[in-house]
């Protein structure tokens, strides 16, 4: 029992859902995490650029309303942010319990 994955420890090793490679399926999820955390990345990192362009505009004018637009985008990014580095994790961490290591 010891050293064995979960996938091995229900099915055997001898089973194809006891093994790391399953194949298609494992394959596509695979693919649509990298991608998902890739947009993810992507969309945060808009978010910040557009934030702290309208902070900038917004300190040069009198206009409160644009500065706090501005810092509830940032707020929102930051959250953003946080919220797909621990899925990031969590997704590894559980690839990690039931011996996937490299599904993202």
């Amino acid at each position: 029992m010891i050293g064995m994955t979960i996938g091995e420890q229900l099915f055997g090793p001898s089973h194809p859902l006891g093994t790391d490679n399953l194949g298609g399926v494992s394959s596509v999820v695979s693919l649509f995490l990298k991608g998902a955390f890739v947009l993810a990345g992507i969309v945060i990192l808009f978010f910040f650029i557009i934030a702290g362009i309208g902070m900038i505009a917004g300190a040069g004018q009198d206009d409160p309303q644009k500065a706090e637009a501005a810092k509830k985008t940032m707020t929102s990014a930051v959250i953003g942010f946080v919220v797909v580095f621990t899925s990031y994790w969590i997704v590894k961490l559980i690839g990690k319990l039931i011996g996937m290591d490299n599904l993202i």
